[in-house]
């Protein structure tokens, strides 16, 4: 068989298990809150999530041409079916990492990286296309500051509009919002997550020549649609204690205020076709509406310990997949 399409069947069978882990991994994320206040039980949640996840993957692909073309140029890419399939095995790596010790870090950070690591292995730093590289990477680092100031802003707002209100009546109204709103937050997750997958792939049918546009094809947008939802189905519950209860105690009200924030922020992403950490905005809305009911209710090591999480994540990912393309590429 040639060799190249073996690589190109890889690339696709290894970009569709990244999704059925980030299934499991990032949307946890979506449902932690929802899971957390018992608005839903677990298996609920997780259904919900998975058929939300996968309606949001088919519905846009903006994200997934900027995935394409933004770090590096598919049709330039010198040893490009390589470097792909070696970012894919990194993020798949760190992604399984930190899922086993519970840290929710970021998948886009990790996917992200990894391209540009294993491209500058192959071909040097000259590759990366930075004006588009730059672009995701202000996308990445200003998503969760707008998510904290958001999540901060609307409970500031619920805490007034609902201070003569009865707290055992309220958190019962919300918890019933709170359905609504987890899957708004999980429809959000699968418009922006998934299409990284779709990126990816479409730009392997680019470099091996098998397309010759940037154009997502439905195949590949309903396999990684389906992969994640598939993912999703399988659970995430060391990342959704993490989220769900080691940041602050969540009640309805506040778990209503952090889903609603948190949609809003990679709704507008998805809208302008970047690529989002949705773990980072979920998390930072959470750590917003927790500073805003009680900053002393915080659990900031927590939250110290995922900050560093986020950090490191590109350059570690970027380094593993760097290495593991010098090692891939030993045989072809």
């Amino acid at each position: 068989m040639d060799s190249i399409l073996v690589l190109t069947v890889l690339i696709v069978i290894f970009g569709f298990g990244f999704d059925f882990i980030n299934g499991f991994h990032d949307t946890a994320n979506a449902i932690a809150t929802a899971v957390s206040t018992k608005a839903l039980k677990p298996r609920h949640a997780i259904v919900m999530a998975a058929l939300m996840n996968f309606l949001g993957a088919i519905s846009f692909t903006g994200v997934a041409e900027t995935i394409t073309e933004s770090i590096v140029n598919p049709f330039t890419l010198a040893n490009g079916q390589v470097v792909i399939l070696s970012s894919l095995i990194s993020a798949i790596i760190w992604n399984l990492i930190t899922w086993y010790f519970g840290i929710p870090s970021s998948s886009s950070h990790a996917i992200i990286g990894s391209i540009a690591g294993a491209a500058i292995a192959s071909s040097g730093f000259h590759v990366i296309e930075y004006r588009g590289f730059i672009s995701i990477i202000e996308a990445l680092i200003l998503s969760p500051i707008l998510a904290f100031t958001v999540g901060f802003t609307v409970y500031s707002i619920f805490k007034v509009a609902f201070q003569n209100f009865k707290l055992a009546k309220t958190n019962r109204h919300f918890r019933l919002i709170q359905i609504f709103t987890a899957a708004l937050q999980s429809y959000s997750h699968g418009t922006n997550d998934a299409q990284k997958s779709m990126g990816i792939i479409t730009m392997a049918l680019i470099a091996n020549h098998y397309i010759a546009e940037n154009h997502i094809p439905f195949w590949v947008q309903v396999g990684c649609a389906a992969a994640m939802g598939l993912g999703t189905s399988i659970g995430g519950w060391r990342i959704i204690k993490t989220v769900g209860g080691n940041i602050m105690k969540i009640r309805p009200i506040n778990g209503v205020a952090a889903d609603l924030s948190s949609a809003f922020i990679i709704f507008g992403a998805t809208f302008i076709h970047l690529p989002v950490s949705t773990t980072h905005v979920i998390s930072s809305s959470i750590l917003g509406v927790g500073s805003a009911h009680r900053i002393k209710g915080v659990k900031w090591d927590t939250a110290k310990r995922m900050v560093i999480t986020w950090v490191i994540t590109l350059p570690i990912s970027a380094v593993l997949s760097g290495a593991i393309y010098h090692i891939v590429n030993l045989f072809w």
